[in-house]
């Protein structure tokens, strides 16, 4: 997985801020939609938190955490939600520092084509989910989407599943990909 220097992260956060805008509006939509009252949210490779800012706001019956390998991206995500009640951590998706069964709801924004491991990582994406959790996977639209899935399959409920083009307010296509699936 790929780590950022300082001045990376920065000028990631510019970017994302500025071109990701309709992805995380829509991620956070979705979330409003699939998250209970109170629910537990794990923002696995959180990078500067922006989904996370727009989660504070909107939903703040959540139990916000993140997480990201990069301890540059940890601190700006820290700076932007400075007050606020979100959980930040440093750390891998291969390897997640919580115990089994602590999330209802588990989601990556654009992180996933940046894992060794999908296998791995799907693994611990189902340990930390309670019964009945759902994960949410957004990523580019092309990239490693049939190996998640089939990682998915082997670590979630097979039935469901799903895989879905995610098309970004006035783009003709659909760009990203969202994978979903929840545990038994």
């Amino acid at each position: 997985m790929t780590t950022f220097g300082a001045k990376q992260s920065r000028g990631y956060d510019q970017r994302a801020s500025r071109l990701l805008k309709g992805l995380y509006r829509r991620i956070a939509a979705d979330i409003d939609a699939d998250a209970p009252t109170g629910a537990w949210v794990l923002d696995v490779g959180t990078g500067p938190g922006e989904l996370l800012a727009r989660l504070v706001s909107r939903r703040p019956d959540l139990h916000l955490h993140g997480i990201d390998l990069s301890p540059h991206m940890i601190d700006l995500a820290e700076a932007k939600l400075s007050g606020g009640t979100v959980e930040l951590s440093v750390g891998d998706v291969a390897a997640l520092p919580y115990p089994d069964d602590s999330f209802d709801l588990v989601v990556s924004s654009l992180s996933m084509h940046e894992w060794p491991d999908v296998g791995r990582a799907t693994a611990e994406l189902a340990r930390v989910l309670r019964p009945g959790g759902a994960v949410a996977i957004y990523d580019f639209r092309f990239l490693r989407s049939a190996a998640a899935l089939s990682a998915l399959r082997r670590s979630f409920d097979a039935a469901t599943v799903r895989r879905e083009p995610v098309r970004p307010p006035r783009h003709p296509v659909g760009l990203y990909t969202r994978l979903t699936a929840r545990t038994a």
